[in-house]
């Protein structure tokens, strides 16, 4: 008889899910699953919260998850949790790391700064020069949590992944 996986692989395991709209990171780096636990059933019972409601690669990760984790066991639930809401204190600085790696420029601050969502100016550095001189394009980018942003210096557009 084989024995049933145990958390830590479990969690091996999830972490091979990328993000489809950020295919170099994935669910667990960008704090999306919330709880790891066992089902009544014998398996695993996995909690997410997609980065924001209408995020509309949720059903995409659920369906990864539940494929990556049918390798350990048959039974695999997934739960969409919307309380608390995602926020991006929840990436980890490896993660934002590899964000300015991608051109992509991570959440500024934590949380608690609401600058962008109340309209505020908000100083974005490039992710590809380090220039502190750029300028807002669009509020929404090429998903909706990402806005435009154009490079003063270096004349690269790029998108900034904003605060929640």
């Amino acid at each position: 008889m084989v024995s049933p996986p145990d958390e830590r692989d479990v969690w091996k395991q999830l972490a091979t899910v990328v993000d489809p709209e950020l295919p170099f990171l994935n669910v667990v780096e960008m704090g999306m699953v919330r709880e790891v636990v066992p089902s009544e059933a014998g398996g695993w019972l996995v909690r997410i919260t997609p980065t924001y409601s209408g995020c509309p690669a949720t059903d995409v990760i659920m369906q990864d998850i539940r494929r990556v984790l049918s390798a350990l066991t048959a039974d695999v639930e997934v739960e969409v949790v919307h309380h608390p809401a995602w926020t991006t204190d929840w990436i980890g600085e490896e993660a934002r790391e590899k964000m300015s790696a991608h051109g992509i420029a991570p959440p500024i601050g934590s949380h608690a700064d609401k600058s962008f969502l109340l309209g505020k100016k908000q100083t974005v550095p490039c992710p590809l020069c380090g220039s502190t001189s750029t300028r807002l394009v669009s509020a929404f980018g090429s998903t909706a949590c990402k806005a435009h942003y154009t490079c003063n210096d270096c004349l690269e557009p790029f998108d900034h992944f904003k605060c929640f």
